[in-house]
């Protein structure tokens, strides 16, 4: 069987099976839409440690444990880990693999990171390179905050557009046995930069990218919006959602009442998160929470997971650079 489809896609022999998740959050993400549907939830962003960097690390080796405990699984079975986040050389991630002590690939794909280690994990399994393989990615807040913008001690005013760094982690367990849903097939981003320079801009910045890739597996695949119950993408807010349904319709493809972005299905509107949610736990937590138990009970029967990732860096932005971004794509069915 010929694995690849189209241009960018793939579709796999023998399917992995997504045998458990977990994922962790914040106060802020407990008084939101998903409060119900977390594995773990911390009472303030620091839960004790000294920085907030460290209380990332943790969340990591919580939702990789956590679902390890869920399945059944010691960590020490896993077989690799793949796994990032959003800060300088993945420093919450790195930290965390120190603790956990598995074979361990990085990876960088900024708010892309759950969907891309959940497409690499399913390659390596379908590959017969691995049997057990945990696919992960983070963010935190103030963290992140600190890191892209202003020190969160400043309390500079947000603009309307700006969206808000969940602070949380997810987890899934990728087996060739098992029960679960399985990953059928995904399709690779690449890079869109439509020349927006503007950080606080993100939702709109990653939305022609978010398209792309979403065009690219239509076409690979010769489907319609309509093969799956539901498209998510992973963090693009309210104004990136409202452009990417146009900027599909220009090629007529029609999302309508089967798309929702999880950036849109974390925080309420009084909670001032502005236009939505962002950060790599935004799809990490809506993912391997609420869209995975929907495939567990098959009120999902088949879905399209996107992840959205911003690919610019402090210094990329002093430097007055525009913002790459970039779109990955995984199709699980129940």
């Amino acid at each position: 069987m010929n694995k690849k489809i189209g241009q960018q896609s793939i579709q796999f022999a023998n399917p992995p099976i997504i045998i458990s998740t977990a994922n962790i959050g914040g106060p802020k993400e407990k008084e939101g839409y998903q409060g119900e549907n977390f594995d773990i939830l911390m009472e303030d962003n620091i839960n004790g440690f000294d920085s907030w960097e460290k209380c990332e690390s943790y969340m990591m080796e919580q939702v990789i444990a956590k679902a390890a405990e869920k399945a059944n699984k010691q960590v020490s079975e896993i077989e690799c880990i793949l796994a990032g986040d959003l800060l300088n050389q993945l420093m919450s991630t790195h930290f965390a693999m120190r603790t956990l002590q598995r074979p361990f690939l990085g990876l960088y794909g900024a708010c892309s990171t759950m969907a891309e280690s959940i497409l690499i994990s399913s390659m390596m399994i379908d590959g017969g390179f691995a049997n057990l393989v945990a696919a992960a990615a983070s963010s935190h807040h103030d963290a992140a905050e600190r890191q892209y913008r202003f020190p969160t001690e400043l309390g500079v005013q947000r603009p309307p557009v700006a969206q808000w760094t969940v602070t949380g982690a997810g987890s899934s367990l990728i087996s060739t046995v098992g029960d679960g849903p399985r990953v059928v097939g995904a399709t690779i981003g690449k890079i869109v930069d439509m020349g927006i320079k503007d950080t606080n801009s993100l939702g709109a910045a990653m939305a022609p990218a978010a398209a792309d890739t979403l065009l690219c597996h239509f076409n690979d695949f010769g489907i319609q919006p309509s093969e799956y119950d539901m498209i998510f993408t992973g963090d693009l807010g309210m104004i990136g959602k409202t452009m990417v349904i146009k900027l599909c319709a220009e090629h007529g493809f029609y999302l309508s009442n089967n798309y929702q972005d999880c950036g849109c299905m974390i925080y309420r509107e009084e909670q001032d998160a502005h236009a939505g949610a962002s950060g790599c736990a935004s799809s990490a937590v809506v993912f391997n929470g609420h869209i995975y138990k929907m495939l567990q009970k098959k009120q999902y029967k088949k879905v399209l997971l996107v992840g959205t990732g911003s690919l610019h860096s402090p210094t990329s932005y002093q430097q007055k650079e525009s913002i790459p971004c970039i779109a990955h794509a995984v199709a699980i069915q129940a």
